[in-house]
């Protein structure tokens, strides 16, 4: 028997990459998993629900049919997020506003709507996608890894809250992985090849992160084996924060 089943999930941003990786591998286990996405396209057995996490209305619907469909909600995984490069002089206040929205208070207005289905849950997690951005200084992503430290910084205030109301909170910090929306940034390089490998040579396992790697760890803290942790923040980025590798 799976360690999932019986168990419901929703994942944001679920339609693709780490999202899609994430909901798929649940279901494979057991989970009935709903993705809520700005145009959800997933294959049975997954559901697709349309969600707009900028809108506090669209997600309060979205997650209360997700609840609806799956016979309540016991994890929520907050994958939903976009990108930004540059440094703190080449985005201004709308684009900081932007990228806020979605990173952040879409984090927050999921977990807030999911909150009355958690609470009656036995099993309750939340997982958020923070990054390696969070905890290191990456060149031309300041927008990025303000978002995504702030990712961080919540999980720990949210796993405080919500311990007592038998809720667990974490997030897994993945470094570079090759989600579609890297493959976009590097088409749009002068030498996309010679770029993958700079990004490549960066880990110290000498390769990008794959989804389902980092799917496998929001699996691992959203299943009742870590119904022992709570306020953690599992890395997922081939040592790159703690190694320094001889080359």
């Amino acid at each position: 028997m799976s360690e999932f089943t019986g168990l419901t999930a929703i994942v944001t941003g679920g339609a693709s990459g780490i999202g899609l990786a994430t909901a798929t591998l649940l279901a494979e286990h057991g989970a009935r998993v709903a993705c809520l996405d700005l145009n959800p396209d997933v294959d049975a057995p997954l559901h697709s629900l349309s969600a707009d996490v900028t809108n506090d209305a669209s997600v309060r619907s979205a997650v209360a049919a997700a609840a609806a469909t799956l016979g309540g909600i016991d994890i929520v995984v907050n994958n939903a997020g976009i990108g930004a490069q540059g440094t703190i002089a080449d985005n201004g206040d709308a684009e900081w506003a932007r990228v806020y929205d979605v990173n952040v208070h879409g984090t927050v207005r999921v977990s807030r709507a999911a909150l009355p289905w958690l609470r009656e849950s036995a099993h309750a997690a939340i997982v958020n996608v923070s990054s390696i951005a969070a905890t290191a200084g990456l060149p031309q992503r300041a927008l990025y890894s303000a978002t995504k430290g702030a990712v961080l910084s919540l999980t720990l205030a949210m796993a405080a809250d919500h311990l007592s109301e038998g809720i667990r909170v974490n997030c897994v910090a993945p470094g570079t992985t090759d989600t579609p929306w890297i493959n976009r940034l590097l088409a749009d390089t002068t030498d996309p090849e010679a770029e993958r490998a700079a990004l490549n040579a960066r880990q110290p396992i000498g390769r990008l992160v794959t989804a389902v790697e980092v799917a496998s760890a929001i699996a691992y803290l959203a299943s009742p084996l870590s119904s022992a942790t709570t306020g953690t923040v599992l890395a997922v980025d081939g040592g790159m924060q703690r190694l320094r590798l001889r080359r």
